[in-house]
């Protein structure tokens, strides 16, 4: 059995987690943020109407809006609260409930290869550390031989920047860029976030 995530682990403490999480995005949205710059870089990269996985899409934030700018999106979360939360608020995608570390979207009747997967948000750190390689594996199985998967997470959450590259290539990706925002300014080593884009190897 696949160890529950970190994410699962806090909602089973404390209930009231997932839909916290969802009001301060819906806030946010009404406050007027800005909570598109995830979605206009993984838009910059994707033919139109590319096929994007939004992996760890949480409330469907950046998958909504991919979808919004004519991209065929899927969105898969481990927490059935953000899917209900993302299907009520982006309709479009399809949004599925699924762990990660057990992904076979064409066992559940989605096509794939995607040409863009997209986990942003830290979605990596909130993964159980025993599945972490597990799930770049499954990702990399997903992604097109000329797709691309970016991936977002900050340092300081138990997931070393070294020992995410070393699961990235042991599941097949080679790097092929690397950033330290979403607004495309590059990675240096004192950086405390990092945005990386991986292509097959």
């Amino acid at each position: 059995m696949v160890e529950p995530s970190i994410w699962m682990q806090k909602v089973e403490e404390d209930p009231g987690h997932s839909e916290w999480y969802i009001e301060r995005f819906r806030a946010m949205a009404r406050a007027g943020d800005d909570l598109d710059g995830e979605a206009r870089m993984i838009d910059a990269m994707a033919p139109r109407g590319a096929r994007i996985l939004d992996a760890g899409c949480g409330p469907g934030r950046v998958g909504g809006r991919l979808a919004e700018l004519g991209h065929r999106v899927v969105g898969v979360d481990v927490d059935p609260a953000l899917i209900e939360a993302a299907e009520a608020d982006h309709p479009g995608p399809q949004w599925l409930v699924g762990d990660l570390a057990e992904l076979d979207l064409p066992a559940r009747g989605v096509s794939e290869p995607f040409d863009l997967i997209v986990s942003a948000g830290n979605v990596v750190t909130f993964l159980a550390p025993s599945t972490r390689a597990r799930v770049l594996d499954r990702l990399r199985a997903h992604l097109a031989a000329d797709g691309r998967a970016v991936i977002g997470f900050g340092a300081g959450r138990d997931y070393p920047f070294a020992e995410f590259f070393e699961h990235a290539a042991a599941a097949g990706f080679a790097t092929d860029l690397l950033l330290s925002t979403w607004d495309l300014r590059p990675f240096g080593e004192d950086d405390d976030f990092l945005v990386a884009v991986l292509k097959p190897a």
